[in-house]
């Protein structure tokens, strides 16, 4: 048995008293991984539907067509609501006529469950 250093004990001491606390012995207690609080944040936002933006931005494309597409753009999916931003108050009313064969379509392509409503802002 390796007989112990007196100094040890001292430098223990001196150590602790100028940390104000004793040596941690377990650097991950306490510790959780960010993927965890991120989620719980994301979704009390409204931002946890787990879409991704291009995902939305392709599929409207793909779906409205090259001349919607381009007086229209997906601004935001919260809360299973898909706002759309549309040019003219035309295209709007238009799209409004629309409305229920788009969701339709749209619910299936990204999912049943993540999209509620379609809904039309005019920027």
């Amino acid at each position: 048995m390796k007989p112990k250093d007196p100094s040890s004990g001292i430098r223990k001491e001196i150590l602790r008293e100028w940390r104000g606390c004793d040596e941690v012995t377990d650097l991950n207690a306490g510790v959780s991984a960010a993927e965890k609080w991120i989620r719980n944040v994301l979704k009390s936002i409204g931002a946890g539907d787990g879409l991704d933006e291009e995902l939305v931005r392709s599929t409207w494309k793909e779906l409205a067509g090259d001349f919607i597409a381009s007086h229209t753009e997906p601004v935001s999916v919260r809360n299973g609501h898909l706002v759309l931003r549309v040019t003219q108050p035309a295209m709007r009313f238009h799209l409004e006529q629309m409305k229920p064969m788009l969701l339709t379509r749209i619910r299936e392509q990204l999912g049943e469950q993540r999209i509620k409503s379609v809904k039309f802002t005019l920027g």
